[in-house]
């Protein structure tokens, strides 16, 4: 299927989407170079930006056009406040977001010259989503046709969320970031879909090494732990989708990157949304490669992702 038609699916038969996760506002400065460990270096002026993994996917979902439920928490200062505007301008459903006494997630985001980035998270009203908080949104993840979870909030959460979507008959998309090497099986049974990068990959197979002879082997190892089908992310040289031992590349977009923060994410977001649409896990990742890769040229994680019809605009005319 071209992009086109597969853009045409995703606005004309939009899918639902549930989110169970992280929303941090995003404290961002740009600098040309890294700060060595001791250095001091000059920024450009802080920009506070809505982001966090998860709301990040909801806003990505939401702009295709799949309707979205985000499940999680937020201060009641004002990076709140920033994160639910957000959500509600993509058109994301944000009842099952409380909003608790104390701060919002934070993150604190350096970009460089090359657009790379460097990050550090303070959970902030994260760490409140429990297990019982998700299932007390239940009804959400039962009636969405992709959930999309990471590890931005507690395992608990993390797993309860998948546990139901699986009774329900749910698609589950895991992105395992931040990167933990051991899962617990009650999580991985409940895996649909795996998204990891192929650093990520080498460290879940025990340090297992690959190289572009031997994605069809991991695969199989993969569905050997249970996990039927996985996406690895390659960077600048695109992605891989394996499944039931074999293994399809996925070309990347080329585009000028100024910050790639979010990129992930939208390309996570990506594959929820032409999952809920009714494409397949390969047509999916096609359409993700342009989406973040779009993603990738402003400043920024939510405020960088576009909708269908601008990446309609940009990669099919």
């Amino acid at each position: 299927m071209s992009l086109a038609n597969s853009l045409h699916t995703l606005a004309t038969t939009p899918g639902k989407v549930a989110v169970v996760g992280s929303l941090n506002a995003d404290l961002t400065v740009q600098t040309r170079n890294f700060p060595r460990p001791g250095e001091t270096v000059k920024g450009s002026d802080l920009a506070i930006l809505p982001g966090g993994k998860s709301a990040n996917q909801a806003v990505q979902a939401g702009l295709l056009g799949a309707k979205v439920a985000m499940i999680g928490a937020v201060g009641t200062d004002a990076n709140g406040q920033l994160l639910l505007d957000s959500l509600t301008r993509a058109g994301v459903d944000t009842r099952a977001v409380r909003r608790l006494e104390g701060a919002t997630g934070t993150a604190v985001i350096t970009v460089n010259a090359q657009g790379e980035n460097t990050i550090v998270v303070s959970p902030g009203a994260n760490g409140t989503v429990t297990a019982a908080s998700v299932a007390e949104h239940a009804d959400l993840i039962e009636d969405a046709n992709a959930l999309g979870i990471c590890l931005e909030v507690g395992m608990d959460a993390v797993v309860a969320a998948a546990q139901i979507a699986r009774r329900a008959h749910t698609r589950v998309f895991f992105n395992n970031s931040p990167f933990q090497p051991d899962l617990p099986a009650e999580l991985i049974e409940n895996i649909d879909v795996l998204i990891v990068n192929e650093h990520e990959l080498c460290d879940m197979l025990g340090h297992y090494r690959l190289d572009f002879t031997n994605w069809e082997q991991a695969s199989t190892h993969l569905a050997s732990l249970g996990v039927q089908e996985s996406v690895v992310t390659l960077g600048g040289d695109g992605s891989l989708v394996l499944s039931g031992g074999t293994a399809t590349r996925i070309a990347p977009y080329k585009v000028q990157a100024i910050d790639t923060t979010g990129a992930g994410d939208s390309f996570f977001a990506t594959l929820l949304a032409t999952t809920a649409a009714g494409l397949d896990i390969a047509e999916g990742a096609k359409v993700a490669s342009a989406v973040s890769a779009q993603s990738t040229c402003t400043l920024g994680a939510q405020p960088s992702y576009a909708n269908v019809k601008e990446i309609a605009e940009v990669f099919t005319n």
